[in-house]
């Protein structure tokens, strides 16, 4: 079996598509579609149906996916194994996490950490998708919700506080809620489609106040934190968004501070691999510093 085809079909089978795998993988559609459509003649097998929205791995295609999987996040720690200077404060380190906490939070933060540490290159990857921290998709995550992966070392990070908010204009126009019950006159804003959402129970404020906890009929929905953020900043409505988003924010109002949503747990994770790597330790040690800092 090649290798080069092999890691091709693992790249469209984590993109779902030969455009976004395209991207990654720097090459055309058409010579990725040879590629694949050669390793399936070779295997005498479908690897994907072809839908409208997509591809979608055939039972083959899924087994043989699982096992070049494994195969390439073991190279990955091979690679890391080998190529790392463990103890050395330099080189690449890339950092995911979701949109909102990472524009308006991290981003601001990172200068100090790369005036610290000159010589490491820091890039960051923001989406409200995880990535696989396995393959080497990044280095280091700070994700929203606790880690299935037995793989990843992972600490808690921080709690994130949820309340309503809504802008001046807005309720200069429609009232200010004084109790939960008033929250049933007003338009709400809500967690839309695409990406998992990057909040646990996205809807809570709908239900808020609600006869038999009926979730209100938002007017608008946006799958992106720091998209609500804009809508309730321009008048559309009140949202429920993360405390830290709303700091320094003009306009922006706090609806009945002491109704607060669940709390969304924040993780700091990396892969087993880089356990004693001293950048990865750098960072850690830097953003608990920082955090500790932040009243959250």
């Amino acid at each position: 079996m090649d290798w080069d085809k092999l890691k091709i079909f693992h790249a469209v089978a984590e993109s779902g598509s030969f455009t976004k795998a395209s991207t990654v993988l720097n090459l055309s559609q058409s010579a990725i579609s040879r590629q694949i459509q050669s390793l399936e003649n070779e295997l005498k097998i479908h690897l994907f149906e072809r839908h409208a929205r997509g591809l979608v791995l055939t039972d083959n295609g899924e087994y043989l996916y699982k096992t070049a999987h494994e195969v390439i996040s073991k190279l990955k720690d091979v690679e890391a194994t080998l190529s790392d200077e463990k103890d050395k404060l330099h080189g690449k380190l890339t950092v995911t996490t979701v949109v909102s906490f990472g524009t308006t939070w991290l981003t601001p933060r990172i200068k100090e950490f790369m005036s610290l540490h000159p010589e490491i290159e820091v890039e960051l990857i923001f989406d409200d998708k995880e990535l696989d921290l396995s393959t080497r998709q990044a280095d280091i995550g700070i994700f929203m919700r606790r880690p299935k992966q037995l793989n990843y070392i992972q600490k808690k990070l921080i709690d994130l506080h949820y309340h309503i908010y809504g802008s001046t204009s807005y309720l200069e126009k429609y009232g200010h809620p004084k109790n939960v019950k008033d929250l049933g006159k007003h338009k709400f804003i809500t967690y839309g489609r695409g990406a998992p959402s990057p909040v646990f129970n996205p809807d809570w404020a709908l239900k808020l106040g609600s006869k038999d906890s009926k979730k209100r009929k938002p007017v608008m929905k946006v799958n992106s934190v720091y998209g609500l953020l804009l809508a309730v900043q321009s008048g559309v409505g009140l949202a429920a968004l993360p405390d830290y988003i709303t700091v320094n924010v003009p306009n922006i109002v706090k609806i009945l501070p002491d109704m607060e949503g669940p709390l969304t747990e924040t993780h700091f994770v990396y892969p087993q691999s880089l356990k004693n790597v001293a950048k990865v330790k750098a960072f850690r040690n830097f953003l608990f510093s920082k955090v500790s800092e932040w009243k959250f």
